[in-house]
């Protein structure tokens, strides 16, 4: 009995490895399901390593290297934990792509611009402490005011308001968008590794839902992040925050909404009942977002399940309203007023191809006034940053550098009256 267990663990163990190594990619309805494994097995490396060593220690010990049960599955485990190991060095390696991505950007010494006295509490490297506890997000020194309305269409209308337990005033904001393909998701269980991090750094981070498809129709979504954006210049001086100065994230449904509203900036029909509202956006750091919906260069074609998705959310195919999907595709507003962006892709992404990142990073970065910062991460899947791994720690420190430079940046350049 043994055995066998000891054979299925390895088969098991192997294919958990196999999803993490080969992109999972144009294989229908079998994509949400190699996405689930993959992640958990990516992010989870750490873990998924020291059980395959945990186990083929057992196998030496108790086995019987002359049974084939035994034999074979010695072996796969073998190959799957050097396969493993390979993913866990990506992780570590992970620093050097973000540091590369940023210096192409930003410049060399981009952090100089970063006042000394933020500077010092930034970081490049990483702390085991932080990833050996892959589902634990909380930081001393934060504040979480939970379910604050922002409209009155009850819990779809909620945000979360992360905060420094010191007092402060004028600090800078970030907006986080859940994600789950405009159909499911909740402000609380995205993004909880970058929102504690921002706070504990001195941002105020502001989590929102939205409502959600079939019940909403595109445009119903950006609509409720434009309103989360007026709620967030009115009231978040009132928990500290510039609102002058608002950054915006996302990860999945959350990138694509992200990069519409940084791009949409006051578009009154996106606006109604508050179209004199300044929903500008300061600077965007959208992670594996959908950012042609239309798909002009025809890279969604390709999946089997992006037409059942998107035909829940506008209600209409592409064919009967192309504009509609075309208005709602964040690589239509390009321009060169587009406010700061840093894209963030893994190359494994199973459910949003790396190649619509890099349409929309050249498409961006050809009109653009503005920077372009472009990390593409190896071996990473989608929604990559939502378990604390060492990829996750490095996305932290690269994502805080940007944002501070972005803040930075802002007050060297902000006319001395807003809205001037």
């Amino acid at each position: 009995m043994f055995e066998s267990i000891f054979l299925v663990l390895a088969v098991l163990f192997s294919i958990a490895t196999m999803t993490a190594v080969v992109r999972g990619r144009s294989i229908g309805w079998f994509v949400p399901l190699w996405f689930l494994v993959s992640l958990a097995s990516t992010e989870l490396a750490p873990w998924l390593l020291a059980s395959q060593v945990g186990l083929l220690i057992f196998g030496a010990i108790f086995g019987d290297s002359g049974s084939s049960g035994w034999y074979w599955g010695s072996v796969l485990l073998s190959l799957s934990a050097l396969a493993t190991l390979g993913i866990l060095t990506r992780h570590f390696d992970t620093g050097k792509i973000f540091e590369r991505a940023l210096a192409t950007a930003l410049g060399d010494d981009f952090d100089s611009l970063i006042p000394l006295a933020r500077r010092h509490r930034l970081s490049r490297q990483i702390d085991s402490k932080e990833w050996s506890h892959p589902f634990t997000f909380k930081r001393a020194g934060v504040r979480v005011s939970a379910d604050i309305a922002y409209d009155s269409g009850g819990k779809r209308h909620l945000l979360d308001v992360y905060t420094p337990v010191t007092e402060g005033d004028k600090r800078p904001v970030l907006l986080q968008i859940h994600g789950g393909a405009w159909l499911l998701g909740h402000k609380a269980e995205q993004a909880l590794p970058l929102l504690h991090h921002m706070a504990n750094l001195g941002w105020v981070c502001v989590s929102i839902n939205y409502r959600l498809s079939p019940i909403a129709t595109f445009p119903d979504h950006i609509i409720d992040v434009k309103k989360a954006i007026a709620w967030v210049r009115e009231n978040i001086a009132d928990w500290g925050g510039d609102p002058d100065f608002i950054a915006v994230t996302g990860g999945s449904a959350g990138g694509h909404l992200a990069s519409l509203a940084a791009l949409s900036a006051n578009y009154a029909p996106w606006q109604p009942g508050f179209e004199d509202v300044d929903t500008s956006i300061q600077a965007a750091m959208p992670l594996y977002g959908a950012y042609d919906l239309s798909d002009r260069y025809g890279i969604r074609r390709h999946t089997a399940i992006d037409n059942p998705i998107l035909s829940r959310v506008f209600k209409t195919s592409k064919e009967e309203a192309p504009e509609l999907y075309e208005r709602a595709s964040p690589i239509s507003w390009v321009s060169a007023e587009a406010p700061p962006f840093f894209v963030v892709q893994g190359v494994n992404d199973s459910l949003v191809w790396v190649e619509e990142a890099r349409r929309f990073v050249d498409d961006l970065s050809a009109v653009s006034d503005r920077s372009v910062t472009y990390a593409e991460l190896p071996g990473a899947q989608h929604s990559f940053e939502t378990i604390h791994s060492p990829r996750t720690s490095h996305f932290l420190n690269a994502a805080a550098l940007w944002l501070e430079w972005a803040w930075a940046d802002w007050q060297l350049n902000k006319p001395s009256n807003p809205g001037d």
